[in-house]
């Protein structure tokens, strides 16, 4: 009786072998000095080392690449951990600094309200009233600040003697602001002290004097596009 072999997995290099111990021991003759991993059966018959041999021949793949990727990995950490940690400049956290507490002030300089508050106010009713805020929004007559999972809008923005609609004058601030500064930016620029506006905040004009927070923010517009 010669020992038996099942298929050999060419690309790693495995296979396995089931028989008697001087069966494998004239096998394993043709394979010189290579790694060799044996099991000895106490129990079972021809049948059962054939099925051992055919499940670790199954499985071994799996092992190897598995003992490849943590050794990769290993490797990976290793370089990690030598390479030292690079410090971030600290005019990046002067400006991270500086950009957390102007979000900070406009926050608490102002009334913000939610879509709910809005729709309430505004006199909308019925299970979608709160869909109408963001629908202002998505047609650029309003913004809104994304905070804690929700959107706020500014009270500043809405007209009371329109039923709480948006100011006319703030779309087109908005459409000329478009994609270059996002909605904190808006924000921010309208809480802040205006040069261009005497020292005032544009805010604090919307209602009365569009026309020269549109001038101003043109004025912006043409900084932050020349640099």
């Amino acid at each position: 009786m010669t020992a038996t072999s099942t298929n050999e997995f060419s690309a790693l290099g495995i296979e396995a072998l089931a028989g008697s111990a001087p069966e494998i021991r004239e096998r394993l003759k043709v394979f010189d000095d290579r790694q060799i991993v044996a099991f000895r059966l106490d129990q079972g018959g021809k049948n059962v080392a054939s099925a051992v041999a055919e499940a670790f021949r199954l499985i071994a793949p799996m092992i190897v690449r598995k003992i490849a990727d943590r050794q990769t990995a290993t490797l990976e950490k290793l370089v990690d951990a030598l390479v030292p940690a690079v410090p971030i400049p600290e005019h990046l956290l002067t400006e991270a600094r500086m950009n957390a507490e102007a979000r900070k002030a406009v926050l608490t300089d102002g009334d913000w309200l939610t879509a709910a508050s809005l729709s309430k106010i505004a006199g909308f009713v019925g299970q979608n009233a709160s869909a109408q805020p963001n629908k202002w929004k998505r047609e650029g007559r309003i913004f809104a600040l994304p905070h804690d999972g929700a959107d706020l809008y500014p009270g500043y923005a809405l007209d009371p003697e329109a039923q709480y609609r948006p100011v006319k004058g703030l779309a087109p601030v908005l459409k000329l602001f478009g994609d270059e500064l996002n909605y904190w930016d808006v924000a921010i620029w309208f809480a802040s002290v205006n040069s261009f506006l005497g020292g005032k905040a544009p805010k604090d004009l919307l209602k009365t004097d569009p026309e020269r927070v549109l001038a101003a923010a043109e004025d912006e517009m043409a900084g932050v596009l020349h640099g």
